[in-house]
This record gives structure tokens, sequence and C-alpha cells, in this order.
């Protein structure tokens, strides 16, 4: 169970190629095994309690993601509000030489909170696309209000982009998800799938390939239907599968299998 618990726990903590998308020239690909997705649990609910080292409390915001998810496999970057100065750079830069971490993210543009520092995250996102490519890590990719820029800054870094990525709890346009696809990127849905009110993103679903697709829940955030409102966690997953099945007219079980396979195809460092 702990398997599924980790994959999932990627996008909760911030945390499926399509015939028509083809490796990079000259990337090399590892074949690919089909498994069977396992069944999907609740994530522990108590936290370990050993106290943080003193190197750690000199960075407690950083660190304690680290501390909570030590035995399971994570991501890490920069929280996109502190990112006005550059005082967490090295710091993000080893911590994502841990062996455990099997992604660089979430990382990205967010224009919704504060718009006064774009440059500023406009620099740091590049400099999370090389951080990643340097360590031959996929991306976790978080956008908000800024698809346009965000766009052109994965454009303008396509060859760094050879490790993959994941545009998190996507939201943009169905023209926008082909063109990230062509980049060799992941689409996730979330909880707001199901929502009443995402006619768009159900479109997306409807036409993003299914080794594309990957699930998330962006817990404790945006339960799905019925749950909505409530502490989400990764016992809602099934829901948004659900969904997915109905849009796209294929079985929960296809659909959860080829997020099963997509996950591990992305996140080579996985170890299940």
């Amino acid at each position: 169970m702990k398997r599924i618990i980790v994959i999932l726990l990627l996008f909760a903590l911030a945390v499926s190629a399509a015939a028509c998308v083809q490796p990079e020239p000259g990337v090399q690909t590892e074949p690919q095994t089909e498994r069977t997705a396992p069944a999907v649990t609740d994530a522990p609910t108590e936290a370990p309690t050993e106290a943080l080292t003193e190197e750690e409390t000199e960075e407690p915001e950083v660190y304690m993601s680290l501390q909570l998810i030590r035995d399971l496999d994570f991501e890490r970057g920069i929280t996109l509000l502190s990112q006005k100065d550059h005082k967490h750079n090295d710091l993000i830069k080893e911590l994502a030489k841990h062996p455990k971490c099997v992604a660089v993210g979430e990382i990205g543009l967010d224009y919704y909170w504060d718009t006064s520092f774009k440059e500023k995250q406009k620099e740091f996102f590049v400099k999370q696309i090389d951080l990643a490519y340097n360590l031959n890590l996929p991306i976790n990719i978080h956008i908000r209000d800024a698809m346009g820029d965000a766009v052109e800054i994965l454009k303008a870094n396509a060859d760094k982009l050879k490790f993959g990525g994941v545009m998190h709890c996507y939201s943009g346009s169905a023209e926008t998800a082909k063109e990230l696809i062509k980049l060799g990127l992941y689409i996730s849905f979330g909880g707001t799938l199901t929502f009443k009110n995402a006619r768009k993103t159900q479109e997306v679903a409807k036409l993003v390939p299914i080794d594309r697709i990957l699930t998330e829940t962006d817990s404790p955030y945006l339960a799905p239907e019925p749950k909505r409102g409530t502490v989400n966690s990764p016992k809602n997953i099934p829901l948004v599968v659900k969904k997915l099945s109905e849009l796209r007219g294929e079985s929960p079980q296809e659909i959860e299998t080829a997020v099963y396979n997509n996950t591990l195809k992305l996140f080579k460092k996985i170890n299940v």
C-alpha cells in the first residue's frame, strides 16, 4: 500500500507518450513493464516526532518538509511566495540531491497572490528547471494566472525538459495542453475535475492521451465532489478516476493502471 501513498503524496506535499509525441532525439528510454495499480489507502496520519538537527532549525520552513517525509520519496522546490531573494538557493540544491528526492517542485509561476515580483519568479523558475536538469530529475509545475509566461519559459528551455515534468492541478486550455504535451509533459487532474463549473478542465481531460495522464489530491485542499469542502486525502483519488472514466469512456481500471505506470515512468527514482 505504501507505494501508492508515496505516488499520491508527491502531489499532496507542495504533493500519463502520446502517439504524436516522440522521445527527444538522442534520448534513450528504458522499456517499461506494465503493472496493475494497487489499492488506494489513506496516508499515515502521524508525522515523525524526532527533533530537528541544529542545522535544520536554521532553515525550518525548508527542512520541515524533509522531516515529515523522511521515510518517503519526496520532491523539493522553493515556495513561490518566498522567492524574493536567493538565500535558500544553495540549500534547495543540496536537498534535491537527497536519494529520496524524486523531482524538483512545485516550481513555476503564481501571479494570483502577488504580481510585484513577476521577473524574480521567472528567474527562479528558469533556475529550478536548470537545477532539475542537472540532477536528472523531472519537475512538478505550479502555474496560476501565469500560463502565457510559463509556456514561453518552458518552450525556451525545452532542451532541459528531457527528464520530463507534470503540470500540477492543470487548469489551462485544451490548446495549451496540446503544446505542453508536445514538450513531453504530463497533465495532472485533481478534485477540481469533478466540479460542476470545471467545463474547461473536463474538455482537456477528454483529449489528453492516456499515457500522459496523472491524478493527484493537492491535499488537504480541493477535495472532489461529493466531498468538496472537506479535508482531501489519497482515499479520494478514486473519485477523480471515476470522473475521468465518465469523460473519456474508459474503464476506471484502465485509467488506474495507466496513471500508476505513468507515475513510475516519470518519477523514475520511486522505489516500489
